[in-house]
């Protein structure tokens, strides 16, 4: 039975990569360096600040200067934390319609806790996010199994009545792991040269929107099948 949904948090529930973008580009300039194509970086989002920069700066994760660069990204990023950022278009109404139909999500991400606490506050969605698991509160983050097991004791939820959305690969291997349905947002920061085809997640969505009818039916069969 159909009992909760939790969202990966950038590039599925929130669309963060303006903000990422607009540090990135001011970087760059003070750099003396060119400027880079926005999809470049939308690839990277989900491997983080060190996969951004690599990208932006052509540089390896171990090349010299290269740990300050991350530290000023950083800096600048909490202090302009979701200047930028929005919810995916169909997020909004989509989390409407788990609060009316009493059904509680969460998010289970691997951005560090200092971010995602208060961005999600900054969202308007503290109130209503009913778990945030960040890979700071846990030993092993995606794809590995826990923070979705934690993220369902939280809720006080079987796995196996829980939906898992994401738009990377780990998301998918971690709610697989956990025992949840998965569903690959299409929509989101899908990495260059991966093919979401090759997750075997449970179901796939192009838009945020089509994640309520998929949700409907499923919970109809379910009870048919009760």
């Amino acid at each position: 039975m159909l009992n909760s949904v939790l969202f990966d948090l950038d590039g599925t529930l929130l669309d963060t990569v303006d903000d990422f973008m607009s540090i990135i580009e001011a970087m760059l300039h003070e750099h003396g360096r060119p400027e880079i194509d926005a999809r470049l970086v939308r690839s990277q989002v989900s491997d983080g600040s060190i996969g951004m920069l690599c990208t932006a700066f052509a540089m390896r994760p171990d090349a010299d200067g290269f740990d300050a660069l991350r530290e000023d990204f950083l800096q600048r990023y909490a202090d302009q934390l979701g200047n930028q950022t929005r919810p995916f278009p169909g997020i909004s109404e989509l989390l409407d319609w788990l609060d009316a139909q009493d059904l509680p999500w969460g998010v289970v991400t691997n951005k560090m806790s200092r971010f995602s606490i208060p961005l999600i506050e900054r969202m308007g969605l503290g109130q209503r996010c009913r778990t945030l698991v960040c890979p700071d509160q846990v030993t092993h983050g995606k794809p590995h199994a826990e923070p979705v097991l934690k993220a369902c004791a939280e809720l006080g939820v079987d796995p196996a009545g829980c939906v898992f959305v994401g738009d990377h690969l780990r998301d998918i291997q971690a709610g697989k792991a956990a025992g949840t349905a998965t569903v690959a947002a299409l929509y989101g920061y899908i990495p260059a040269g991966d093919d979401p085809a090759n997750w075997n997640a449970t179901h796939s969505i192009n838009n945020a929107a089509a994640l309520r009818p998929w949700l409907e039916q499923r919970r109809a069969t379910e009870t048919t099948h009760v």
